[in-house]
């Protein structure tokens, strides 16, 4: 969750960056450098929150079962779904601050505001593992969940603002663009980390957003671990 993402930073935002910027200039209005250090951190806590909601939480509910375990006593089965994603915000919180503090090393961050990306990571994480932590809560088998990954998070990965402006894309991809949790967290990560200022509504509407998908998913995770904890 730390050395992939400093991998692509440094092959990304160094190797490609420098022919951008010397072929192209800025992207966005700043480096490419720092352009795509954002997307990176908001995209790879994406892929790491999904995988980590995915199996391991088919390995509590069905294969070890030590979420039953847990019911056996005074825990609740929302606490143990609100452990879970706890859990997950503070792998997210560790790994961004690592990844902020080397991208300031590199030259990525161009705004003290930068330590803000954390929770704006936190909040990108937290709505992809709230979603998909209730899907594998309901699941019988792990079969649909390598489609999850190549299907879903792929794609988000790869165009959702992530390596290059969504303008770039035909329009109806821009409209699946603005309706994806990654993109309002890239948003977010890049207002903080580049310091280039963004309307105040906007910001607001991007953890609004991120914040409605985490009470969705709160509600729906929390009835789905009810039903299946209480078997």
């Amino acid at each position: 969750s730390f050395v992939g993402p400093a991998l692509y930073l440094a092959a990304l935002g160094i190797g490609l960056g420098g022919l951008v910027d010397a072929n192209r200039g800025m992207v966005g209005g700043v480096p490419y450098l720092q352009f795509v250090a954002p997307g990176i951190l908001a995209a790879t806590v994406m892929q790491a929150t999904a995988a980590e909601s995915l199996w391991p939480v088919m390995t509590g509910m069905r294969w070890m079962r030590f979420y039953h375990a847990m019911v056996a006593t005074p825990i609740r089965a929302v606490d143990v779904y609100g452990g879970t994603l706890a859990w997950l915000g503070l792998r997210v919180a560790l790994s961004a601050t690592s990844f902020v503090i080397v991208a300031a090393v590199l030259g990525a961050v161009g705004s003290p505001a930068a330590v803000l990306a954390v929770p704006a990571a936190m909040l990108t994480g937290l709505s992809f593992a709230a979603l998909v932590t209730a899907f594998a809560g309901g699941e019988e088998t792990d079969a649909r969940f390598a489609l999850v990954m190549r299907i879903f998070v792929l794609p988000l990965f790869l165009f959702s603002g992530t390596f290059f402006p969504i303008t770039q894309l035909p329009a109806f991809l821009q409209v699946l663009a603005l309706i994806s949790p990654l993109w309002h967290g890239v948003e977010l990560c890049r207002v903080a980390m580049t310091g280039v200022a963004e309307s105040p509504v906007l910001v607001v509407g991007h953890i609004a957003y991120l914040l409605g998908i985490i009470a969705v998913g709160w509600m729906w995770g929390s009835s789905t671990f009810r039903t299946q904890l209480s078997s």
